[in-house]
């Protein structure tokens, strides 16, 4: 893709929206429309060393776009309402429902290729397993509102007749990494046992509630930041030419443990582990993922061929690099 096409990128302030706007500014792309809630001050470290073209604000966007006029040349989707804790389902409905129908319905009218943030919690407890088919999305029953919201856009973009000339909802799993220091309890695990570290030298995990699970050997799909980011890139850079438009799980596609997880960071801290294991508070046990893995056949015969940080190589990099030295990426 040309470096001096304009790029629109939703949830720039946020975690992964503004992992991604360094990403690729980094490969040369400095022509980029950054929109989010630009209200949280703690969210102003994530972007404001960075290259943008224009700033305003996720509810100015679709006023902004037609006053400027302003040729988009491609689209990502990554602002949304991501509190698995907030049950209120209509603010996920206006955040992650119909603002992102009207993002979709803007790039069918423009002709704009598009990559959107949808969800690994659209597999619920995973009954029908974590693979990436068009065939189960409407039988998927996540487990929170949130999750809903996401599933309830895939089955209504799969239902489109007209389309964006490209478009790929991508399944996002357990993304970790710099850049989440505003997220407070929805941070990954590694930012709270790394916080837990340094203030007790312990770490606090779930016990299990299930039999066929020991406790810390819950298993998630974890995957790096850099990685989530690298496939945004290659889907942009590779739209409409080998890729097919539909929806793409985004994980490592190996499970780990949290116990694996908690090791990995104080071994980067050249910490012996000590683990304390908590019971599942009750209001969250029956809503309690025990495994997650992404089957990532799909994006493989789509011709990513890159490989993913391995869990030690990922916490390695976010200890070391960015929670030792506070420091954005």
């Amino acid at each position: 893709m040309d470096k001096g096409k304009t790029i629109l990128l939703t949830g720039a302030a946020g975690f992964i929206g503004s992992y991604l706007l360094g990403y690729i500014n980094k490969k040369g792309f400095a022509n980029i429309v950054i929109v989010d809630d630009f209200s949280e001050e703690d969210k102003w470290f994530n972007f404001d060393a960075k290259q943008f073209s224009a700033k305003v604000e996720r509810e100015d966007l679709f006023a902004w776009l037609k006053e400027t006029d302003t040729n988009i040349d491609f689209v990502f989707h990554l602002g949304a309402r991501t509190d698995t804790t907030e049950f209120d389902y209509a603010v996920h409905e206006k955040l992650n429902v119909e603002y992102s129908k009207n993002i979709w319905n803007y790039c069918v009218e423009k002709n704009i290729p598009l990559v959107y943030a949808s969800s690994a919690a659209t597999y619920g407890n995973g009954e029908l397993g974590y693979k990436d088919s068009h065939d189960i999305v409407e039988q998927l029953q996540p487990l929170n509102p949130y999750g809903v919201s996401k599933n309830e856009f895939d089955k209504w973009a799969l239902k489109q007749s007209t389309q964006p000339p490209f478009w790929a909802g991508l399944k996002f799993f357990n993304v970790y990494g710099p850049n989440e220091y505003h997220k407070g309890r929805m941070a990954s695990m590694v930012f709270h046992g790394y916080n837990q570290i340094q203030k007790t030298g312990k770490v606090k995990l779930f016990k299990s509630h299930h039999p066929d699970f020991k406790d810390g050997e819950q298993l998630r799909d974890f995957i790096y930041v850099e990685d989530v980011a690298a496939v945004c890139y290659w889907l942009m850079e590779n739209a409409g030419e080998t890729v097919a438009s539909g929806l793409y799980n985004l994980g490592t596609g190996k499970g780990r443990a949290f116990k694996d997880l908690i090791t990995a960071i104080f071994e980067s801290l050249n910490k012996q582990p000590t683990i304390e294991y908590i019971d599942i508070p009750e209001d969250i046990r029956d809503k309690y993922q025990y495994f997650t893995e992404a089957d990532m056949t799909k994006l493989r015969n789509a011709g990513y061929n890159s490989s993913f940080h391995t869990l030690e190589e990922g916490v390695a990099d976010y200890v070391t690099n960015y929670l030792k030295k506070k420091e954005f990426y």
